[in-house]
């Protein structure tokens, strides 16, 4: 049997065309589909991976600002404590310091001279009393001003005064404290206290 095909010979290329088209646009679509699905999964890999390190860099950094805190809190507890330790150490050496300047000022005075008053004020020590003589009360000031813990002796006033019927010179000195240093307890046991010399 003869077939014959009574369809134009262009129809069916145009046919044939057609269906190429739709297949290659179809491909094409299914390409794109393709790469934009992997470029979404690379994307949101990326961001997801992002936020993982965004998520440990925060946890990291709210534990160094923790340790932070605590070093800052150290920090000031150290400086309290050696602020107490200074104290302490000013407290010890102004303890031994007067031991030292009672010393001195026995150590000092001379023969017929009597203290009746001492005052400090800080770095200045207010002596008043009695001498036998203005020769005597400048043998003290020299001797005062030769100590290694006293300096600068200066005499405020000198009088003429009376006691039991004796005539003698009432005076009014002061004199500076060096800078102390604490003593060895060697020194401060080898060294006893003195009398201050007998009344005039």
């Amino acid at each position: 049997m003869i077939r014959i095909n009574l369809l134009p010979h262009r129809e069916e290329k145009r046919k044939a065309r057609r269906h190429q088209f739709i297949l290659l646009a179809a491909l094409v679509a299914f390409g794109g589909l393709l790469v934009w699905f992997a470029g979404r999964s690379l994307i949101d890999g990326q961001v997801t991976a992002q936020e993982e390190k965004n998520a440990f860099l925060r946890e990291e950094i709210a534990v160094l600002d923790k340790e932070i805190v605590e070093i800052r809190g150290l920090r000031e507890q150290a400086e309290a404590l050696l602020a107490r330790k200074q104290v302490i150490e000013s407290l010890q050496t102004s303890r031994t310091g007067t031991v030292h300047i009672f010393n001195e000022l026995a150590r000092q005075m001379p023969e017929g001279v009597y203290v009746k008053s001492l005052k400090q004020s800080g770095k200045q020590i207010n002596l008043t009393g009695y001498a036998q003589s203005n020769a005597r009360v400048s043998a003290l000031m020299r001797n005062l001003d030769a100590s290694p813990y006293l300096e600068q002796a200066s005499l405020v006033e000198v009088k003429a005064a009376t006691i039991n019927n004796r005539r003698v010179s009432e005076f009014n000195l002061n004199v500076s404290i060096e800078s102390l240093k604490a003593p060895d307890a060697a020194e401060l046991k080898n060294k006893g206290v003195t009398g201050t010399g007998g009344k005039p």
